[in-house]
């Protein structure tokens, strides 16, 4: 892929937003990414939205559990799936701040990506 494709973009995970610009709103990390990319990880986290007003339903039915619901898989499985882009996509500053919270379990991968 030329990286000539791709632009610089600015991912806040908690509220599920991309910007291009680093001044439109906080934002944990930055990535490059082409178009494509961008509409996957856009993909991503619409699909937690979803997860989301499930979850909020499911909080008022006493007698489903949370560890017994599958929309909660389904969210956990996507902010994997989320850091892990923005792992492949981030700059260093992005990568060690992912490694640091270990939120990929991926230990000492000296530089190298997790594996998916």
């Amino acid at each position: 892929m030329d990286q000539q494709d791709r632009q610089t973009y600015y991912i806040s995970i908690g509220a599920g937003e991309i910007f291009s610009a680093p001044n439109v709103s906080p934002w944990q990390f930055k990535i490059n990414a082409t178009e494509q990319q961008i509409s996957k990880l856009r993909q991503i986290f619409d699909s937690n939205y979803t997860n989301s007003i499930a979850d909020f339903a499911r909080a008022h039915i006493p007698w489903v559990e949370y560890h017994n619901d599958p929309t909660n898989d389904r969210y956990d499985a996507n902010l994997t799936q989320i850091y892990q882009m923005i792992y492949e996509l981030g700059d260093q500053e992005t990568k060690d701040h992912i490694d640091s919270i270990g939120i990929l379990n991926n230990g000492d991968n000296n530089g190298d990506s997790p594996p998916m």
